[in-house]
């Protein structure tokens, strides 16, 4: 991977339009005591202050569909969604970055995000978090910190090599990781994976680890660099709601099987393409809400927002995700 292509996979374009000065500072002098507050102090740094956004995919677009579960599913675990009936779903996708008005075909866009809470009619609510990466860069919440420090000290006139390139260079899976970032024509026409293993439970105790992978019906349909470019700044956040208003978007709900000896606890490790996939149900999405922006301010999906039956793995990653998106969603609230 050239240097350029590292930069671009790696916000490049962030870096440019990274906060003034004097925010940055202000973002990097507050107490931040925790890995988490760290964390979010970095991308601010790195993209600026949007008050009322994610600090981390603030671009997307809120929809409303359902989920309908595989008989299979029920065999392996106990939660409600699973059940039998249909659950309605609120979905959000999303571009990558905190970046309000990143352009769509952008690289920097990459991965783009499917965030889903599911809403069973005993309240027994479940989020699930995924993105189009096919194994996560880095394996715990201190060096996802470390990466985002590294960002904002590896600008233009940075020493070579850079902080960011060192960083690389210790740690080889975030580069493979970012390789598998793709544009796609549709957010509806690209494949989604769970990063973290989750454990499903049945009625009997069995506990059964997996990671979600949630593939779109329709196929993948994924554009070259060139006519990514050529699309319109907001093409993705455009077309749902423009496809939805003639026919529904589905995608197949599957589940990973862990085999013994499949780590658990390295979001950096993908398992083999050879474990079993199992179909827990259907995602189906019919409509776009009135008012995305006021929807989607609101929404908080938490990794570990499970029901009886779904439990979090022993990936660290998981509480690191959940202390950062808190504190995000606290400073949007404000």
């Amino acid at each position: 991977m050239t240097h350029t292509t590292l930069r671009r996979a790696l916000l490049g374009a962030a870096l440019m339009l990274a906060a003034p000065a004097a925010v940055a500072q202000k973002a990097l002098a507050q107490d931040a005591s925790s890995t988490a507050e760290q964390t979010i102090a970095a991308m601010t740094k790195i993209f600026g202050d949007h008050p009322g956004k994610r600090s981390n995919h603030a671009k997307g677009v809120v929809v409303e569909g359902s989920f309908t579960p595989s008989k299979e599913a029920a065999t392996l675990s106990k939660a409600s969604v699973f059940s039998g009936a249909a659950v309605p779903v609120t979905v959000r996708f999303s571009d990558a970055t905190g970046l309000p008005q990143i352009p769509d075909g952008a690289p920097e866009a990459n991965p783009h995000g499917l965030s889903i809470k599911f809403k069973p009619a005993d309240g027994a609510e479940m989020d699930v978090v995924t993105n189009s990466l096919k194994f996560f860069p880095v394996a715990t919440g201190e060096e996802f910190r470390d990466l985002l420090v590294a960002i904002t000290r590896s600008g233009p006139d940075a020493q070579k090599p850079s902080p960011v390139e060192q960083f690389m260079a210790a740690h080889p899976a975030a580069p493979r990781a970012l390789a598998t970032a793709r544009t796609p024509s549709s957010f509806g026409r690209q494949t989604y994976n769970g990063v973290n293993a989750f454990v499903l439970i049945d009625a009997a105790g069995k506990r059964t680890p997996f990671r979600y992978r949630i593939v779109p019906v329709a196929g993948e349909e994924i554009l070259s660099a060139d006519d990514a470019k050529a699309k319109g700044p907001n093409y993705l956040v455009e077309e749902m709601p423009a496809s939805l208003a003639k026919a529904p978007v589905s995608f197949r709900v599957l589940a990973q099987i862990a085999q013994p000896g499949d780590a658990t606890k390295d979001a950096t490790i993908p398992w083999p393409e050879d474990r079993r996939l199992v179909d827990l149900g259907t995602l189906t999405v019919t409509k776009a809400v009135p008012d995305s922006e006021t929807a989607e301010k609101a929404l908080l999906f938490m990794p570990n927002n499970l029901p009886d039956g779904v439990e979090v793995s022993d990936d660290p990653l998981i509480d690191a995700r959940v202390q950062a998106y808190a504190i995000s969603f606290g400073r949007r609230s404000q």
